[in-house]
């Protein structure tokens, strides 16, 4: 609930609207406050994790929303739909479907085929029953319609427009050299570990992971027993707007993606657009999605998943792409530079795909 920008976006803009929003999640010993504008409920559970966290979920937020007052019932992504669609059908009230990924193809279930196979039957069982839906990019949208024959608007992960560029208060120490910067989670397939494969050819370089997952410990302890402490820095966590800090002073993003599944193959990260009104230029894995970003505003190189795929990874060649791209971007033209990011930024905006949601036939008859 505090860290997930796509379900405050989406709150922030139907409480915007004149709508009563309530956003409802779990507590964690370690969750940090939250402050909204729109209400929210936390839930304490018993379990943290596997089937029978899932199971308590939705069985305690199918009682939250059996007796709340409520005109819309509101379901992001696959595992909250049981609760939502049992709840919406006694209730007799509609049900907006918010996929934001497609879940059975998370890479945490390669490998785990009983386990895919029993949220593909949630997907099969419910996803066909609900009112109205939107996803985060058309392929997946595609996919979806080519499977149930259902409609999804598409609203992209992008980021709030920013009116200023804030002043930069936490300079990160370069020491003359080159900012890498990953952003976001650190999790299976984020590309992370084939950077740290790169980094020795990488001198001049220093390479920043802003964020937490399940891989964050390891690949941490993984950098100091290469001995590159002095050329990987963990951040952890951040608040948004010291993240906004850190992302401006990068001078390359890295958003390498293994494929790992139609989930990462189709996605669209959020990171390529906070990299946009950053004027940041990106090395991304060719995928279509983010072809359609990279090479259509023409905001940085793309590389094959070949090159980074943990399988087959190439550190020697990353690291020469990751120095011709450098070398590309200081013999841009300034002005050319910060027309297509401009371009980008302006696209990009959640101001923009905001409307989606808002003209949606759930919403806009209020």
């Amino acid at each position: 609930m505090v860290t997930d920008q796509r379900v405050h976006r989406s709150c922030m803009a139907l409480h915007e609207a004149g709508h009563q929003v309530t956003l409802v999640g779990r507590l964690l010993p370690e969750s940090l406050p939250l402050d909204r504008p729109y209400h929210t409920r936390r839930m304490r559970l018993l379990f943290r994790k596997k089937a029978v966290f899932y199971a308590e979920y939705n069985i305690r937020l199918f009682f939250l929303l059996l007796f709340s007052r409520v005109d819309v019932f509101y379901a992001n992504d696959t595992d909250t739909l049981p609760a939502n669609y049992w709840a919406a059908r006694l209730r007799h009230k509609p049900l907006f479907f918010d996929a934001h990924e497609m879940f059975p193809e998370v890479p945490e279930l390669v490998g785990r085929p009983r386990v895919k196979a029993f949220w593909t039957r949630i997907e099969d069982r419910y996803i066909p029953r609900v009112d109205a839906a939107v996803t985060v990019c058309q392929s997946i949208a595609d996919i979806y319609k080519q499977r149930y024959g259902i409609h999804m608007d598409v609203v992209c992960n992008v980021p709030m427009p920013r009116a200023e560029v804030p002043t930069v208060t936490h300079p990160i120490e370069k020491n003359g050299r080159y900012m890498l910067l990953y952003q976001g989670a650190v999790n299976l397939g984020r590309g992370i570990e084939p950077m740290l494969d790169a980094m020795p050819y990488l001198p001049d370089c220093l390479f920043v992971v802003a964020g937490v997952g399940d891989k964050y410990e390891e690949l941490r302890s993984m950098a100091a027993q290469r001995g590159l402490d002095g050329q990987v820095l963990f951040l952890g966590r951040l608040p948004l707007e010291e993240l906004r800090q850190v992302t401006l002073q990068a001078d390359l993003g890295i958003s390498f993606l293994e494929n790992l599944g139609l989930n990462y193959y189709y996605s669209l990260p959020n990171r390529l657009a906070d990299f946009a009104q950053a004027g940041v230029p990106v090395v991304a894995t060719d995928f279509p999605e983010i072809r359609r970003v990279v090479e259509g505003y023409g905001i940085g190189t793309l590389v094959p998943d070949s090159v980074t795929s943990l399988s087959t990874a190439q550190p020697k060649q990353i690291a020469d792409i990751i120095h011709s791209t450098l070398h590309y971007w200081q013999t841009v033209d300034p002005a050319e530079k910060q027309r297509r990011f401009e371009r980008a930024a302006n696209d990009l905006s959640w101001e923009n795909d905001k409307q989606v949601l808002l003209k949606n036939k759930l919403f806009s008859s209020k």
